[in-house]
């Protein structure tokens, strides 16, 4: 699909003030499709996936791997990404007398702990989260992992999982979303 990126500072509520006549939560990501406005990472996977009929990204109800891929989807957002936020909050976000290491530290183990339901998954799907294919679910959860080596967790990862990350970063879309990302000239990280 066709798409138009655009780039923000982080957090765009507070250095593109301009952004919340966009989105008044001032929140990322933000998706506009004619007149659907979309908030949520996991249900924008969902709706790219599924708006004009069954894709490649998506599970058919009656599927056996429908349930897991739904979980997929969220399970890469509210598993792991939140205890994320919390490690870039207190190691980057906050000012430098706010920064907590030890609070860092704890939300750390805390996600390297949710990625043992994902090395399940793994086996179980194929190497994928479901199905034994690439789908939306591993969108989900490849964002989460592009999160941990952001926030330099990935050398934590288990080796199935390594590998997963390796293999996603390798597809053509990822390498294609990257290159477009770094084609945007705006800047998207204050630290």
């Amino acid at each position: 699909m066709a798409y138009d990126l655009k780039l923000l500072p982080f957090p765009p509520r507070v250095l593109s003030p301009e952004y919340l006549k966009e989105n008044p939560l001032g929140t990322i990501p933000l998706l506009v499709d004619g007149e659907v406005r979309m908030t949520e990472s996991a249900a924008i996977v969902q709706y790219l996936a599924t708006r004009s009929g069954p894709s490649a990204l998506s599970v058919e109800p009656g599927d056996p791997a429908y349930g897991a891929w739904l979980n997929g989807l969220h399970f890469g957002e509210a598993t792991l990404t939140f205890p994320q936020t919390l490690v870039l909050r207190y190691t980057r976000l906050e000012p430098k007398e706010r920064r907590n290491p030890q609070v860092a530290e704890d939300y750390s183990k805390w996600f390297v702990a949710r990625l043992r339901g994902l090395d399940a998954r793994l086996a179980e799907g194929g190497g994928f989260y479901c199905g034994g294919r690439f789908t939306g679910a591993d969108i989900s959860v490849a964002y989460a992992l592009l999160l941990a080596e952001t926030l330099n967790l990935s050398e934590r990862f288990s080796p199935s999982i390594a590998d997963y990350w390796a293999r996603m970063q390798s597809r053509d879309g990822f390498k294609a979303a990257k290159a477009a990302q770094a084609s945007d000239t705006s800047p998207t990280w204050q630290a």
